[in-house]
């Protein structure tokens, strides 16, 4: 058997969220679609969660966005909160980001409550950390959430990247903007996370494919874009980011406010059928991809430098390095 081109993680994002998103994570981890998840410690479903999550690599889903916090917030006001105690949003808790309004210390705070709150509940690290809603990557929250990362002995985290992602012509408008700008943040966020000794892999998919966008063809035709100029015999990582599951029925799901349009949306049905068909594993293999969980590839790869700009910078764009 040829080496493979190409060890792809691909991760499970919002697990806790619902019962239903769950059953259908769980249910691609089982068919072997998915080889971890990204549990959020304030979702509706979290302690259910944990208990499956047993089994299975799981990471932490920095949650800084959506919902009620874990840590000293929820006992009074604080910047990361709106009125009603809820974190800002999606947009707003990016607004206040860039408009200064944000405590980092505060924000510190939060981490550590939900590094601590993860431990508790499963009795061990998270084999990762990431951002929901790719929060961890924003200017000066990137800096807090590597110490915070570094100082819980977490190695690995997201940097989502993804090559190309700028040209990817079906998205929509608003879809584009958004994933450029976490591109934007992403390259910058770089430093900070190399300087406290994070590691990630070596190429990022997922903002072009999520939900109605996900297909066989364009997970393939996006790892494609990764490989290119890719020298004969060398393998890259990679992570594919994922939202699969059953749709959220209100008023289940959430993290204290209610499953989102995003969890109700036929298009976690839509990703875990594209994840699970025969079609993308058959591709995958054709491709030269071999599935695997992050964990696996730190084990194949003792005493290896950190992977930080020198891995990365052949991946760039020329236009923006």
């Amino acid at each position: 058997m040829s080496r493979p081109r190409m060890r792809l993680v691909v991760t499970a994002d919002d697990f806790g969220y619902c019962p239903r998103r769950d059953e259908g994570i769980v249910e691609a981890f089982l068919a072997g679609a998915v080889t971890s998840v990204s549990l959020l410690v304030n979702g509706a479903a979290t302690e259910s969660a944990a208990e499956l999550a047993r089994s299975i690599p799981t990471g932490l889903h920095a949650n800084l966005s959506e919902g009620r916090p874990v840590g000293p917030a929820r006992r009074g006001a604080s910047s990361l909160l709106g009125p009603e105690g809820f974190f800002l949003g999606k947009m707003g808790f990016r607004e206040a980001v860039a408009a200064g309004d944000v405590d980092l210390p505060q924000v510190r705070e939060e981490l550590e409550a939900q590094l601590s709150c993860f431990r508790e509940l499963l009795g061990r690290a998270p084999t990762h950390a990431d951002g929901h809603q790719h929060v961890h990557v924003l200017p000066g929250v990137c800096q807090v959430f590597a110490e915070a990362l570094q100082a819980y002995g977490v190695r690995f985290t997201r940097l989502p990247l993804e090559r190309g992602v700028g040209g990817c012509t079906w998205l929509e408008a608003p879809a584009r903007a958004f994933a450029c700008a976490v591109e934007r943040d992403a390259r910058a966020a770089v430093g900070p996370f190399s300087r406290h000794g994070l590691r990630w892999t070596d190429a990022f998919v997922g903002l072009s494919t999520c939900g109605r966008h996900m297909s066989a063809h364009r997970v393939s035709g996006a790892l494609a874009r990764v490989l290119e100029g890719t020298l004969a015999g060398h393998t890259l990582t990679a992570e594919l980011m994922a939202h699969p599951g059953y749709p959220s029925v209100p008023p289940t799901g959430g993290c204290g406010e209610g499953p989102d349009a995003f969890s109700c949306s036929w298009e976690r049905l839509h990703e875990l059928r594209v994840l699970t068909a025969p079609t993308l594993r058959a591709q995958l293999a054709q491709d030269g991809v071999q599935l695997c969980a992050l964990d696996d590839l730190d084990s194949k790869r003792p005493g290896e430098e950190v992977p930080c700009e020198p891995t990365l910078e052949p991946f760039l764009e020329p236009s923006l390095l």
